[in-house]
């Protein structure tokens, strides 16, 4: 492949990322693609699985939602037995959010899924691809994570 403009590029990205984005999701079998949990909750699960218990404020920071959406979205994996509410026995008012077994099992189950999907798609490609696909990828989420951005 050549030299493509900035524009060229963003046309193609355009037309390929749907169907990327399709086909893994087609290759996964698991609740979050059966439509027993959304993408958002799945995000959160994820996230109390690395961080544990959280407050209500962490969650809706973490997702950049007010903590009312928080809300409805919390509710419905409590609902579902994937979460539950933790009251501080000192002040009511602060309220945490923790994984059920259930919710740790989800994100498990899902991340394994993704897992061998990733190594039999990259499996493909030359070490010296993945490395360089892996070294984009993180320049990008860099990118994405400054504050300051305008992105």
């Amino acid at each position: 492949m050549g030299e493509i403009s900035l524009l060229a590029f963003a046309d193609k990205m355009n037309e390929i990322m749907p169907t990327i984005i399709k086909e893994f999701a087609r290759r996964q079998i698991n609740e979050l693609y059966k439509g027993k949990i959304t993408l958002p909750q799945f995000l959160i699960l994820d996230f109390l699985q690395k961080q544990g218990e959280v407050k209500m404020t962490a969650l809706a920071n973490f997702m950049n939602v007010t903590t009312a959406a928080m809300t409805g979205i919390v509710d419905r994996l409590v609902r579902d037995h994937y979460v539950v509410r933790v009251f501080d026995p000192k002040d009511r008012r602060i309220i945490k959010i923790k994984p059920t077994a259930k919710g740790r099992e989800l994100v498990k189950k899902v991340n394994q899924q993704r897992r061998e999907m990733i190594i039999k798609i990259f499996g493909r490609l030359s070490q010296t691809d993945r490395q360089d696909y892996l070294r984009i990828l993180l320049q990008i989420l860099e990118i994405l994570n400054k504050k300051e951005s305008n992105i």
